[in-house]
């Protein structure tokens, strides 16, 4: 059974940064299990899924613009050497499964192939769309929209 954190409250996008440097600590800190250590994003349309992988990017040094893959599915960025070693992932890979059907969808991107490789680190969003293809170790987060500028982010481990 996953555990639920305290919901963390985020009043800026400096508040969210901080929830996302915690979060990035604790799973660089973590054993490394077998396979890419994927993230699942749920929340509405302008939750704060996106606006929380720009953070993690940001954090591990990734200085091309970070933008939402709604229309191109999947994104990679390399994570510099200079971030590497703190962090332990030389790659971030973020997909947005919102326009996909199911799981079946997700071969084009090389899905598989992704969940294999140790170093890599996946943001997914919307993953209900694709349950079928979410690790049963994969961490989960959700967003709610509390009111205008407010945001509440609910980690699972």
């Amino acid at each position: 059974m996953k555990k639920r954190t305290q919901p963390y409250i985020s009043q800026s996008l400096e508040d969210t940064r901080k929830f996302a440097q915690e979060f990035l600590m604790g799973i660089s800190r973590g054993e490394k299990g077998e396979g890419a250590t994927v993230v699942a994003l749920q929340g509405d349309l302008g939750a704060g899924k996106t606006a929380f992988v720009k953070e993690i990017a940001k954090i591990l040094g990734i200085k091309e613009t970070v933008s939402s893959p709604t229309f191109v599915l999947e994104r990679i960025y390399e994570i510099p050497k200079s971030t590497r070693e703190q962090f332990n992932f030389s790659r971030l890979v973020h997909i947005d499964a919102y326009r996909l059907k199911d799981e079946t969808e997700l071969a084009v991107l090389g899905w598989d192939r992704i969940l294999v490789d140790s170093d890599t680190m996946v943001f997914l969003e919307w993953p209900e769309i694709v349950p079928q293809a979410v690790p049963v170790n994969a961490k989960n987060i959700s967003f709610r929209i509390v009111r205008e500028g407010v945001r509440e982010i609910v980690a699972e481990s």
